[in-house]
């Protein structure tokens, strides 16, 4: 089962990814600079081991992320340690295809999984841990509705020192009254173009001068 957006598709990690660059994503330090990857090398028989081990597994499932324009893989995304007695689980991310950084890929890969754990899992919660450095993972959560629940001091410990590890968690029903409040916001600008469409289309040129001259100072 393939997982779709508009730009993505979400497929459950396999053998083939092997043949991606997805191992080297793992040795690469960029990649790596945040997460538990990096201090060693990552080879190909520990991929082999990861991928034949999700498969079997019921409480963890890992997506190769891939760009339907080019059916490139540039990354993947998880939802591990699933606790469906708590009805929770944790999001994790692993882009490591640079030339597609800061696109928006991560955000929309999200959405999907985020979907799939919400409506077809019934999770009641999501969350995720990150390095408190890593601004651009925090921004995506912000984006993506998940709240800021705490900071677990010296948490990690990477490149010879400990790190503080920020936590973030999204709850169904915020997520969903979120929605709402983007639908009634669409709602309102809809109205605003309505307005100003027809206001344009009934005055004359000097006052749609005023009018247009009004609108920017109040921006």
């Amino acid at each position: 089962m393939n997982l779709d957006s508009e730009n993505l598709t979400l497929k459950p990690l396999s053998f083939d990814e092997l043949d991606t660059n997805y191992i080297n994503w793992l040795n690469d330090a960029d990649t790596c600079k945040y997460n538990s990857h990096g201090d060693a090398v990552y080879t190909r028989k520990m991929a082999e081991e990861f991928i034949e081990n999700i498969q079997k597994s019921k409480n963890c499932e890992v997506w190769a992320v891939y760009l339907k324009s080019h059916n490139h893989h540039i990354g993947n995304i998880s939802l591990q340690n699933i606790d469906f007695k708590n009805r929770q689980a944790e999001i994790a991310y692993l882009f490591g295809e640079k030339q597609y950084w800061g696109r928006g890929y991560a955000t929309e890969a999200s959405k999907i999984l985020i979907k799939r754990a919400f409506e077809d899992l019934k999770l009641h919660r999501l969350y995720f841990g990150t390095h408190i450095d890593n601004i651009a993972m925090q921004k995506v959560g912000e984006k993506l509705g998940f709240q800021k629940e705490g900071l677990l001091k010296d948490a990690q410990y990477k490149n010879g020192k400990y790190n503080d590890i920020v936590r973030y968690g999204l709850i169904q029903q915020e997520r969903e009254r979120e929605r709402e409040r983007l639908i009634c916001q669409l709602y309102k600008f809809l109205n605003i173009v309505k307005t100003q469409a027809y206001y344009f289309k009934h005055i004359s040129k000097n006052c749609c001068q005023d009018f247009i001259w009004q609108q920017f100072l109040c921006t």
